[in-house]
């Protein structure tokens, strides 16, 4: 509809357009990141990271309260025909927005991985604009009392809302415009009637403050889950303002983009790389007294840092079965089992939730050990574990005869499970 005013020549002339143009859709991304914070380990949540705008944007300690976000988006709402005092509730002033939980499933496209999120809104507004002065449509002796008196009296101006919407303390107005915002704890309708006859108005944009569920990133890998959440929009849809005012977009798709970039590093103190096996206290009781040892061990320390599930897996050079050896290098022929174990830090366990102390680790396909974090772990220490039990003590040393064990070991630690 557009609205003329008759002018004389030496007036200044106001042109008010109130246009309704074809419906489209509007897209709108929500992001949201997962990184591990050594700072604070045992947070293990998304940060949104979709900007700001709207009622967040000017009231940034409300929303932080309330652990919600907003955006404002470009979506208008045009009056149809005139809103006619104390009218139906579909043909005045209505507001019916999704307050209750919503899911939908983003998905990793390189792994197909799949996880539920879930989103409600928490609270809409706008700013309503009328074509004429508040205090013309309503002969009232002042603007305040004007957007008062065209809504119903004292309580009338859209600072209140009608329930079950709820205050925010927004209320902001001119002589013909009022912004306002409401909080939607439940699913309902919030009407607000007109006293007055209003020619013609308009919803200037849509604010909505949302709250979000995601999943537990320590149980997803790394990489990017995408997926859409579509609302509809206009009489009959999920943001629905009645029949008086129609949208100039029929459809609101959020395309969420949930991003793990997941931390795991494991280092080795300088010189680690390289075992030396031993018995307990030394050498000493073989080359002095010609006592064998009972074993020979060495416990290798390591820091690791893990945000995500991984698995650990070895190759040997040689291997004997499922385990690593150790070669004589004067003699190819002699080979000992080498045992190797891992303990890990608290906070990851196995996939059964237990601890892993002394964990056997044993080559080839299908001997990998997997292992989950219960919160994000940075740089506690774990330790591998190298033994030759005492069983092979007797081949290995002999009185007066010399030789040299060695092998080598891979250890893996993949989080590509």
């Amino acid at each position: 509809m557009v609205n003329f005013k008759t002018c004389m020549p030496q007036w200044l002339c106001l042109l008010a357009l109130f246009v309704a143009p074809t419906a489209e859709a509007v897209n709108q991304e929500i992001r949201a990141l997962f990184r591990p914070d050594p700072a604070n380990p045992q947070r293990n949540t998304f940060i949104n990271k979709t900007p700001v705008s709207g009622y967040c944007a000017d009231y940034p300690d409300q929303c932080e309260q309330n652990a919600t976000f907003s955006i404002r988006l470009p979506i208008r709402f045009d009056s149809v025909r005139a809103m006619q005092p104390h009218d139906s509730q579909r043909n005045s002033s209505m507001f019916t927005v999704p307050a209750q939980w919503r899911a939908l499933t983003v998905t990793n496209a390189e792994t197909g991985e799949a996880e539920q999120v879930e989103m409600r809104i928490a609270g809409f507004g706008s700013r309503y604009v009328l074509d004429d002065k508040v205090t013309n449509l309503t002969g009232a002796p002042n603007t305040l009392e004007g957007h008062r008196a065209l809504w119903g009296g004292p309580y009338g101006s859209w600072v209140n809302p009608p329930s079950p919407c709820q205050y925010s303390g927004v209320g902001w107005y001119t002589d013909d415009f009022y912004q306002f915002f409401w909080k939607t704890p439940i699913q309902g309708t919030c009407v607000k009637t007109a006293s007055f006859k209003i020619p013609a108005m308009y919803y200037e944009y849509l604010d909505f403050a949302y709250e979000l569920r995601t999943p537990n990133p320590l149980g997803m890998s790394s990489g990017l889950y995408t997926g859409d959440l579509t609302y509809r929009i206009g009489p009959g849809g999920d943001f629905d303002m009645g029949d008086v005012m129609v949208p100039n977009d029929s459809d609101l798709t959020l395309s969420f983009v949930l991003d793990v970039q997941h931390t795991l590093k494991v280092d080795i103190p300088p010189g680690g790389n390289k075992i030396r096996l031993e018995p307990q206290g030394g050498w000493q009781s073989w080359l002095q007294a010609g006592r064998r040892p009972v074993r020979l061990f060495r416990d290798q320390t390591f820091n690791i840092s893990a945000s995500t599930r991984f698995k650990i897996l070895m190759q040997c050079g040689p291997g004997i079965g499922g385990e690593c050896g150790l070669e004589n290098s004067a003699d190819n022929g002699r080979r000992v089992v080498l045992h190797i174990s891992v303990s890990l830090p608290d906070g990851i366990t196995d996939l059964s939730g237990q601890p892993v102390r002394r964990l056997r680790l044993r080559t080839g396909a299908g001997n990998e050990q997997q292992f989950k974090p219960g919160f994000y772990v940075d740089r506690a220490p774990g330790t591998l574990h190298f033994e030759v039990e005492q069983s092979y003590m007797e081949s290995m040393l002999r009185p007066g005869v010399a030789g040299t064990y060695t092998g080598i070991v891979i250890v893996i630690w993949d989080s590509e499970i």
